[in-house]
């Protein structure tokens, strides 16, 4: 199924979730936040959270710095 991934395509198994997509990006255990068509998704729900086809997902991942 396609979604689109920080504003690119993606293709991703059919079902999907959002913790399933998470670490196929090799992200977990750092800090991010997950938003799907502009509602953000806690992350309490990635696991329980379907992507459907063509469905805007945006991740990004807090830094740390100073």
């Amino acid at each position: 199924m396609q979604i689109m991934l920080n504003g690119e395509s993606r293709q991703v198994e059919d079902p999907c979730s959002v913790l399933e997509l998470v670490q196929s990006l090799e992200i977990k255990g750092r800090r991010y936040a997950v938003e799907i068509n502009q509602q953000i998704v806690p992350k309490s729900m990635h696991q329980d959270t379907l992507l459907a086809s063509m469905d805007c997902v945006e991740i990004v991942q807090a830094i740390g710095g100073g």
